[in-house]
């Protein structure tokens, strides 16, 4: 088989072809017709409003889709309107599908949950904490034990994020800086871990949740556990089976027409371009996903599709499994998706605190604990995870409901939580 053959996925001819066989009419499903055409509604006044460019919804029951449409504009400049084949960048949702790929590690017996992460990664022993991350003088003291695997999948490693080693002032993050940690895109995962190895981590392990780098760790993780690099172990063993056609960490050339622009608000009102196709002649004007990148980031390096996620979410919703391919047991699922925080360390401390307030974390998703006033529908059990480029999905294993959202607008758009009530109203048989 050809890189090219692994790499590049074959050319969707048809939207909807990557999703036969699991479309239902809404009421089949338990669904209101009717009251899912309010999520097509709301959509679209956000789209009329300026408040985003355009948006895929789909909604999904009992395994199979009854709501996906496309709205608005895909790429404004060119005239091209979005399409439900348009591929999106998802960034963090990458995060939940490297997380199922250390599952299956786990479940082969290549990996294990409660092991040190220093076990396959020796570039991890020893490290130091930083007594007061927050000062202008560092001060290293021993770890009171070593980050696990777990630790990398639930936040909990004490790594830094990227926030602090981009911009940070302290001590602290300057040694971040000095180990090139603000220029990931020049390394791969190896030299990724080797930098992390020279530096010392925020916090004691397991001692307080920090939304980091943890997350791109784990694509080193499942290499060093597979002996295959990250993006060949997900496009054969994840993307491949499950029919994902349009998912990787590159839009191929033949591709690049599908490609949503980004945008972002205009303070005198509007969109403006932060990063688009431009004229449709298959130019990207500064988007780093044309071509296979050098850092391959488990944390938020994926573009995907509406129809390609949602298989993705119906084999979590699923227990493991999809059209008869299997990828994980039902309880290896189970254990990814329920909240695995002690209650002091709830809900997640992230902003905006409404949109986090009552969430815990499982294994690479976030897991609703306890209902709040965000989203008041939302049910105990929720789990998912969102893009920084407002896109998001989440499941109710308790309605059988799978729901994503996909626009391209920074900052994230308030689209993604005013759907999910319409999404819950749309339930007429438990």
């Amino acid at each position: 088989m050809t890189e090219q053959s692994i790499f590049e996925p074959q050319v969707c001819i048809d939207c909807d072809s990557n999703l036969r066989g699991l479309i239902a009419p809404p009421h089949e499903v338990g669904l209101s017709e009717e009251r899912l055409e309010g999520i097509s509604s709301t959509t679209q006044k956000f789209v009329d409003e300026g408040q985003v460019a355009g948006a895929v919804t789909l909604v999904a029951r009992r395994g199979r889709v009854a709501h996906f449409e496309a709205y608005g504009m895909m790429d404004i400049e060119a005239d091209k309107p979005m399409q439900k084949d348009t591929i999106f960048r998802i960034y963090s949702m990458t995060k939940p599908v490297a997380a199922v790929g250390v599952m299956m590690l786990c479940e082969e017996g290549n990996l294990k949950l409660d092991a040190p992460a220093s076990v396959y990664l020796p570039e991890l022993s020893g490290l130091k904490v930083a007594q007061d991350p927050d000062t202008d003088v560092f001060t290293p003291v021993e770890a009171d034990r070593e980050m696990t695997v777990q630790d990398l999948m639930q936040h909990t490693a004490g790594l830094p994020g990227a926030a602090r080693y981009m911009n940070g002032v302290t001590a602290v993050d300057k040694l971040y800086r000095t180990a090139g940690l603000d220029r990931l895109h020049e390394c791969n995962l190896q030299e990724l871990v080797q930098r992390l190895g020279k530096i010392p981590l925020l916090y004691q392990p397991g001692t307080k949740w920090h939304y980091s780098i943890a997350a791109d760790v784990l694509g080193r993780l499942i290499e060093v556990a597979s002996d295959q690099s990250f993006d060949q172990f997900l496009t054969e063993r994840i993307f491949q089976p499950l029919g994902m056609v349009d998912t990787g960490f590159y839009v191929p050339a033949e591709k690049i027409d599908r490609l949503a622009g980004m945008y972002g608000p205009v303070p005198t009102g509007g969109l403006q371009t932060i990063d688009a196709p431009e004229g449709g002649t298959g130019h990207i004007s500064k988007t780093s996903f044309i071509e296979k990148p050098r850092f391959l980031s488990a944390g938020g390096g994926l573009v995907s599709t509406g129809s390609d996620f949602a298989r993705f979410c119906l084999m979590l919703s699923g227990k493991g499994v999809l059209s008869g391919k299997r990828l994980l047991k039902p309880e290896s699922v189970e254990l990814m998706t329920r909240n695995h925080l002690p209650e002091n360390l709830i809900p997640l401390d992230k902003k905006p605190e409404d949109r986090y307030g009552g969430l815990g974390f499982g294994l690479g998703v976030s897991v609703r604990v306890q209902q709040t006033d965000w989203v008041p529908a939302s049910q105990i059990g929720e789990y998912g995870w969102i893009g920084g480029t407002s896109t998001e999905f989440w499941i109710s294993p308790r309605d059988e409901l799978v729901a994503i959202t996909l626009a391209q607008h920074i900052p994230f758009s308030a689209l993604s939580h005013t759907v999910k009530s319409l999404v819950y109203a749309a339930i007429v048989e438990t």
